[in-house]
């Protein structure tokens, strides 16, 4: 991976924590202070509260991702270390597909007439909890690198041995 592309993914990933940040820290600003504006039409708290649970959650799988960058740029994500990362970042996929799902069913009594919008925040659900099961693969992938990688040290120093 080069210079550039890690500078440029970096740069995305502390632009994104930084919007979360500052938008979770207004959601929480605005429970605590007492400005809720909620007039009982729509759950508005709960919805800020589910919202601030998501930014968490992308939170933990940006601060994983850096942690693989970092691992990519010195040559050590083909080690056992790297797991904990990617576990982390299904972890996190699969928070946010929870989260989607609790605020699909707190809006579904108000879609009653248009139960379709239920049923797509359902299937976009799905699609989240899709991206947390390629992201699982990849993560089999990396154990059968991590596997090959170690026969290829062992090799390696057999062949030295005899050599």
């Amino acid at each position: 991976m080069g210079k550039l592309t890690v500078r440029a993914l970096r740069a995305v990933l502390v632009v994104v924590l930084a919007g979360t940040v500052f938008v979770q820290a207004l959601m929480v600003w605005t429970l605590v202070s007492g400005n809720d504006p909620e007039d009982g039409t729509l759950p508005l708290t709960a919805l800020r509260l589910f919202t601030i649970l998501g930014m968490v959650s992308a939170q933990v799988a940006l601060i994983c991702v850096w942690r693989l960058v970092t691992m990519v740029r010195r040559g050590t994500v083909f080690s056992p270390s790297a797991f904990r990362y990617v576990d982390g970042v299904i972890g996190a996929i699969v928070a946010a597909a929870l989260v989607w799902f609790a605020v699909t069913a707190v809006n579904a009594p108000g879609q009653r007439d248009d139960p379709g919008v239920t049923v797509i925040m359902g299937g976009i659900g799905l699609a989240i909890l899709g991206v947390a099961l390629i992201v699982l693969v990849l993560r089999m992938l990396l154990a059968q690198a991590v596997a090959r990688d170690g026969e290829a040290v062992q090799m390696q120093a057999e062949l030295d041995e005899v050599i």
